[in-house]
């Protein structure tokens, strides 16, 4: 031991290691722009920016942004006028409407925020559509994301507060760069109430009328537990919609509102949903059975029995029942095949297997792949189709090419171009507005305006319960079209 070298006994250095990070901790502390108090926060408000930028882009990506301007328009308008008197007016706020078929809105950190075609169907009036964003916005004026983004970041480095000084968004160990997820993040209680009452004061400030937050709740609660997609439901990510519905009609019982000087926009908002798709749309794809059809892009493609399959906007895909093998079809683009097969084996860490693709299009090659989870093993072929290049693949783990191969191989030859008629002509489901001449329930409406939706998802559509009557002179929404031709 040099007897010229102060020593310190362990418990001082653990202090000494502990005094720097308590000044991170505290150099961390930001204030919060709704409550005003200072919290623990390992999130800039440029952070916040970037990873929202990011996961937009994601969102856009995987899910496709609803084609139709009027009504990107009209949510961008309610949705600035609702963020510009928030406590962050100056972030770069934007609203767009996803093409996805669930019931569905989120937030991301920074601005952007994103409402369904489906949540849209489902709403009565721009009231309403103004709970919706109201409800985000308060999720991004209050920092919500940035406080999930930080508890998982202090958990994930058990407070090794060091790295937060890394200028790199992939410090959020892949939050950023996954961006998808930070839909999934469920909110606690306490940030779902004050995302509701940050919601009904943002309604109150541009005069809507938030008592229309009550059918907004009623609706969701009728329409969970109903759907599958790509998304998660609303309540799926937004929990306790029974006990938020009642806060909201015990809030709303002391305000004394005066419905006269308040606003609904009931029927403006409606025109905007005629012969707006509804439910799946089968332009994009649909499957019968195992097999896959899509009448836009003029093709089919048969999976193996038993597998769960997915259509997402860039790729339709099967997984295997014990979940060890995926075999799927993506979207490459304009580039031609030779030269995506050359791209795809430019990756160092995949490689050419020495076996021979008999039966398969030309362009097809096995190869086996260093990932992080380990060595896969699979089989790709590119294809020209349409003016596009298409790449289709099946891989698995390591050792196990044989046992799925077969599986590969029949969905990888199966791909063909489609020709049916009956397939080709289909056409989504769209809302229909039909205003009413006389008073009449909603079982009598079905009758002389008949849908192609059971009648109780026909009143939830319309904010009703079965048997209650509509009023003469208001505009009620039915579902016209959407029949898939049968299987042959």
């Amino acid at each position: 031991m040099d007897a010229g070298r102060q020593t310190y006994p362990p418990w001082n250095m653990s202090r000494r290691l502990l005094f720097p990070c308590l000044l991170l901790v505290l150099a961390a502390c930001v204030r919060n722009p709704v409550t005003g108090k200072r919290q623990l926060s390992l999130v800039s408000t440029q952070d916040e920016i970037e990873i929202g930028k990011q996961a937009a882009q994601d969102a856009r990506q995987s899910l496709g942004l609803l084609q139709h301007p009027a009504a990107q328009e009209y949510v961008a308008r309610v949705g600035r006028s609702l963020a510009a008197k928030s406590e962050r007016p100056d972030l770069p706020w934007s609203f767009q409407v996803l093409d996805d078929p669930t019931v569905n809105a989120f937030a991301l950190p920074g601005g952007p925020i994103f409402v369904t075609r489906g949540i849209l169907t489902h709403l009565n009036s721009e009231a309403e559509l103004a709970a919706v964003l109201g409800h985000e916005i308060g999720h991004v004026t209050a920092r919500h994301s940035a406080t999930q983004i930080t508890r998982a970041q202090l958990s994930q480095l058990g407070l090794g507060l060091g790295t937060v000084l890394v200028p790199d968004l992939a410090r959020y160990g892949g939050l950023a760069s996954a961006g998808l997820q930070l839909m999934l993040l469920k909110y606690g209680r306490d940030a779902e109430t004050q995302a509701d009452e940050l919601g009904l004061r943002y309604m109150l400030d541009e005069r809507y009328d938030a008592r229309e937050m009550v059918g907004l709740f009623q609706m969701l609660s009728r329409v969970s537990g109903t759907e599958g997609s790509r998304l998660p439901t609303w309540l799926a990510t937004h929990p306790n919609p029974e006990d938020r519905l009642k806060e909201t009609q015990r809030r709303l019982a002391g305000l004394n509102l005066d419905a006269s000087t308040l606003r609904v926009e009931r029927e403006p908002f409606l025109r905007l949903l005629q012969d707006m798709p509804y439910g799946e749309n089968p332009r994009q794809g649909f499957f019968q059975g195992a097999r896959f059809l899509h009448p836009e892009l003029r093709f089919q493609l048969d999976f193996p029995q038993g597998w769960k399959m997915a259509n997402q906007t860039q790729a339709v895909l099967a997984v295997s029942p014990q979940q060890d093998a995926l075999v799927g079809l993506g979207v490459v683009g304009n580039v031609p095949p030779e030269q995506a097969l050359r791209q795809f084996f430019a990756n160092q860490a995949v490689q050419p297997l020495p076996v021979a693709p008999v039966g398969l299009p030309p362009l097809t090659r096995y190869f086996e792949a260093r990932t992080e989870q380990g060595v896969l093993q699979g089989v790709t072929a590119f294809v020209s189709h349409g003016g596009s290049t298409y790449q289709l693949i099946g891989y698995t783990a390591a050792g196990q090419l044989a046992a799925h191969e077969p599986a590969f191989r029949a969905t990888l030859a199966s791909f063909r171009e489609l020709n049916d008629p009956a397939v080709l002509g289909v056409q989504p489901a769209r809302i229909d507005l039909v205003t009413l001449g006389e008073p009449m329930t909603l079982e009598q409406f079905n009758a002389r305006h008949p849908s192609t939706v059971p009648l109780k998802e026909l009143a939830t559509l319309n904010g009703l319960e079965p048997g209650g009557a509509i009023p003469a002179g208001r505009m009620v929404k039915r579902v016209v079209g959407g029949v898939l031709p049968r299987s042959p």
